[in-house]
């Protein structure tokens, strides 16, 4: 796709671009390659964003330190929680991390008033989702790609930029809509932000918080793009008081 066909997606001067310049805030978790990748990214959209990469690794940090975005060195999730709570939000977070953060933070979130029991996503959902591999603490890894991706993809609607045909469908959406005896599949859509760079607005995580504590059965939550997500499987269960 030609960047400068004002109809792309990820062009800076399409109106319907996410990141359409307008000195916005952005969070960026994780600092590592993929990290400082989206920051790179972020900042050739909008040279004017406030940009802020966290990161657990004092070495990362020390590295970032040198660069021209804000470092934070903390727990990613921990972060995030402690951020949303106490200055105003950003405009996009984008996780770069090896963890579900959106399934990580939801977790912290309900605690001490409520935990979550997490167990391997059910059989009957894995056989729903394209090339499923299961990865650390039970999440879901997905793709409707067979092969890897490369790190630029513009994410071209309708087609594949690998293989130049048409998806089969959209990840996000086929997961919105899947469906498994009792369970709820909540969300998080990743917009891609700039070619290889997905994000999502703390709206949407916050709307995923109210959906996760307004059922009663088993959840399916995934954040996903067109192509790729990632899924946890839980229910939310009362602490007792003793």
């Amino acid at each position: 796709m030609n960047p400068s066909n004002p109809n792309n997606p990820t062009n800076p001067t399409n109106p319907n671009n996410p990141t359409n310049p307008n000195n916005q805030k952005v969070w960026i978790i994780g600092g590592g390659k993929f990290g400082l990748i989206s920051a790179r990214a972020v900042q050739r959209i909008d040279p004017a964003a406030e940009i802020t990469v966290v990161d657990v690794s004092p070495d990362v940090c020390r590295r970032l330190a040198t660069l021209s975005f804000t470092t934070v060195c903390m727990d990613g999730v921990v972060f995030v929680n402690e951020a949303l709570e106490h200055t105003p939000a950003p405009d996009w977070i984008i996780p770069v991390v090896p963890i579900h953060l959106v399934y990580e933070w939801i977790k912290l979130r309900l605690q001490p008033k409520q935990r979550m029991e997490t167990f391997p996503v059910p059989s009957g959902v894995t056989g729903q989702v394209p090339n499923a591999v299961a990865g650390s603490s039970h999440a879901l890894y997905m793709s409707i790609a067979e092969f890897q991706c490369p790190e630029n993809c513009p994410e071209p609607e309708g087609k594949c930029t690998y293989t130049g045909m048409p998806r089969p469908y959209l990840l996000f959406d086929k997961l919105t809509r899947l469906r498994f005896e009792n369970y709820r599949s909540i969300v998080v859509k990743s917009h891609q932000l700039s070619p290889g760079v997905g994000g999502f607005k703390p709206a949407a995580l916050l709307k995923a918080l109210d959906a996760v504590e307004s059922t009663t059965g088993p959840v399916l939550i995934s954040t996903a793009c067109s192509c790729h997500g990632v899924m946890n499987a839980f229910k939310v269960q009362e602490e007792t008081t003793r």
